[in-house]
């Protein structure tokens, strides 16, 4: 009859005796109570067996040829396959040395032959027990040591993260702050007494409008580090950046397991920003099935990770940035109405260069002091007829191409005087004409040098791809999967 417990059905005990008769009569008591047992007729043998079978308990004779049961046993707790696995002795050898040499070759239990079945019953189910709840806290130690490791590399990560984007955030906030607003007409001095009112104030729903390159980010960072949280971090996101299946995770985190990829929890962006400001730049292109979740979050301040069992609450400002007529896209369903009303409690707008053109002299030299200083330096002069030029033109790139302007003409310039022919307004009239003349030369019939053409095509494909990125060199760049060299090569070449 068996009567053994349930959850020891199946146990391995591995047998070790080189007489048959001592074998059958364990093997019979054993297999009678639900163990699974293995043999091994010697020590050798048992080595063998013992790393291949990995038993939960290993009954080991005493007395063998070639290597006794005290040799066996050492030799397995050697072993880091079979060390845990717990050896009871079983011998007719019963001195008190020899019981003293069984513990010390590492055994659990000594039992002196002839045996009780009841007492050989007790004593296996016993150590295979504790054998079993050993191998479960060590499991778990391991799991647990695993989870803490995990754990420690999350925080280590972010709080990595949470510094580096605070020291990028105070570098951006001592380089440019309310000076990136370089200027004095009345146009800024409005935008200057909202950004100071938003400074004093803690409310959430700030949306900040304006044509690309106005700034918008700029005036975000000048809330922030101006206000009560400018000892948190400052995290800036664009929404139009992240791919559409990973915003979600990206601004929310997601647990382990959540996905396929997901191989270890990760904190969101509202949980890194968290007692700091979360800035989303380009919100109109958040997809509208993530716009009501983001809605939540704004007015619960709860975060829930995806595959989360619980939410997590954050203390997060939001600033949000659009160049987008978000009250077209709520007309066209593309935009919640809701979340427009959340977000824009308070609105700054952000002015394009051509209505403050009186601004641009003032931010120039600003631009030129600051470039040269990081080109290492000195600030060159600029001379009248480029300042004509450069205050005569409308800046569809805005601030920003003006910044990649001034940046090209240093290079151009090699620290002297900047004139003219150092400014490129690749975004106007110079583009024209450089498609127009690469055009009128390609008609048939006209001769034309093969390189020469390689050459004029080659700026031309440069300049349309200046002019769709709003002058931005970097962007130029990357629509050309090319580099900012390539494109300085190109447009310096005195041949093109």
């Amino acid at each position: 009859m068996n009567d053994q417990n349930p959850d020891l059905q199946g146990a391995k005990i591995l047998l070790v005796d080189d007489q048959p008769a001592n074998l059958e009569v364990l093997c019979d008591l054993l297999e009678s109570r639900g163990y699974s047992v293995l043999f091994a007729p010697s020590g050798q043998i048992a080595l063998k067996s013992a790393c291949r079978a990995v038993p939960d308990l290993i009954l080991l004779d005493v007395t063998m040829p070639e290597m006794d049961g005290f040799e066996t046993c050492r030799r397995l707790k050697q072993d880091p396959r079979t060390q845990r696995i717990p050896v009871i002795f079983i011998t007719a050898r019963d001195l008190e040395e020899d019981v003293v040499a069984g513990f010390g070759a590492g055994g659990v239990d000594y039992i002196a032959k002839p045996f009780k079945e009841a007492e050989v019953l007790v004593r296996v189910e016993t150590h295979v027990r504790l054998n079993r709840l050993t191998r479960e806290m060590s499991a778990k130690n391991e799991e647990l040591a695993r989870k803490n490791r995990e754990l420690k590399e999350e925080i280590d990560r972010r709080q990595a993260l949470k510094g580096q984007l605070t020291m990028i955030s105070q570098r951006e906030a001592e380089r440019w702050g309310l000076a990136g607003f370089v200027g004095e007409s009345p146009t800024l001095q409005r935008i200057f007494k909202d950004i100071r009112l938003m400074q004093e104030s803690p409310a959430t729903g700030v949306l900040i409008t304006g044509e690309s390159g106005t700034g918008k980010e700029l005036i975000a960072r000048a809330i922030h580090f101006g206000g009560a949280r400018r000892e948190a971090p400052f995290v800036p996101v664009n929404c139009n950046a992240i791919p559409a299946e990973l915003v979600e995770s990206a601004l929310f985190g997601h647990v382990r397991g959540a996905f396929t990829g997901a191989v270890a929890d990760r904190a969101g962006y509202f949980e890194m920003a968290d007692g700091g400001t979360l800035f989303l730049d380009e919100i109109g292109d958040m997809p509208p099935a993530l716009q009501g979740k983001l809605l939540r979050v704004l007015e619960d301040g709860e975060v829930w990770r995806i595959g989360a069992g619980q939410g997590k609450k954050v203390d997060v400002r939001v600033l949000a940035a659009t160049n987008a007529d978000l009250q077209q896209k709520i007309r066209e369903g593309a935009f919640r109405q809701d979340l427009y009303f959340r977000l824009a409690r308070f609105t700054v707008t952000a002015p394009p260069l051509r209505e403050r053109r009186e601004d641009i002299s003032l931010l120039t030299h600003h631009l030129l002091r600051l470039l040269s200083a990081e080109m290492g330096r000195e600030a060159p002069a600029l001379s009248p007829e480029a300042l004509h030029r450069l205050t005569d033109y409308d800046f569809p790139g805005n601030v920003r191409e003006l910044k990649n302007i001034i940046e090209r003409a240093l290079i151009e310039s090699g620290g002297a005087e900047i004139r003219p022919h150092h400014l490129h307004f690749l975004s106007g009239e110079k583009a024209d004409s450089i498609s127009t003349s690469f055009l009128t030369s390609a008609l048939p019939g006209l001769p034309m040098d093969l390189d020469e053409a390689a050459r004029q095509a080659e700026r031309w494909v440069v300049s349309q791809a200046m002019k769709q990125a709003d002058g931005n060199l970097s962007e130029a760049a990357r629509l050309l999967g090319t580099s900012r060299n390539t494109i300085y090569r190109i447009l310096n070449d005195p041949q093109k």
